[in-house]
């Protein structure tokens, strides 16, 4: 990760959004607040997909890597959100900290990772969760509970140590910011919003009424 932080981390929150050039260092410096303050998952994000036909779904994933390209998670790419990715590479995604009363919108085009940041961050996993992943016919119907079960002890009996490797249909994904804003909440609902929305010159900005 390579962000510079432009913003000082509680200055948001003292007096509304500051101004900033671009969005990753606002971003960085919430996400360290978001880090330090929220009980749960700070780094959980709604991710909103849609069909060609524009029929969206939403769920909530992990961020998993942040820089000046984007924003990465992982998940089974034969599953209904890979599917739709795949079929209309478009997504939003919602950061809500709501013990900071803060939320960031990102909207943009997904492209996949490279195989070898899947490889090694799938290597970088718990072998709990690299045999579930390795397991899950994500979105499938499933019969029971107990067929997924004895399929993670199958792969447990034959893949000892390290031996699990990560399936050709599990990756990445990125989001790259198209727009980007900020929510801070303030006295009597009159709460400051703050856009970036990428240009041919970089990012400019603009303020929107609550």
């Amino acid at each position: 990760m390579s962000l510079t932080t432009e913003v000082p981390a509680g200055e948001a929150s003292a007096a509304g959004i500051p101004d900033a050039r671009e969005p990753y260092g606002l971003f960085e410096a919430w996400f360290a607040e978001a880090t330090a303050g929220e009980p749960n998952d700070p780094n959980a994000m709604c991710l909103s997909t849609a069909t060609p036909e524009g029929r969206p779904s939403s769920r909530m994933v992990l961020l998993k890597g942040r820089d000046e390209r984007g924003f990465v998670f992982y998940t089974n790419e034969e599953s209904r959100k890979g599917g739709e990715l795949f079929a209309n590479p478009q997504a939003a995604l919602l950061f809500h900290w709501k013990s900071l009363r803060r939320q960031v919108r990102v909207e943009g085009r997904v492209e996949r990772v490279t195989e070898a940041e899947s490889d090694a961050y799938f290597a970088s996993r718990a072998r709990g969760s690299r045999l579930a992943a390795a397991a899950s016919d994500q979105s499938r119907p499933l019969p029971s509970r107990a067929v997924f079960e004895a399929r993670i002890r199958e792969l447990d009996a034959t893949c000892p140590g390290d031996a699990i490797v990560r399936p050709p249909h599990w990756g990445g994904f990125r989001v790259i910011p198209a727009a980007m804003e900020f929510w801070q909440d303030m006295p009597f609902r009159m709460h400051d919003r703050l856009v970036f929305e990428r240009d041919e010159e970089g990012w400019r900005t603009t303020r929107l009424y609550p």
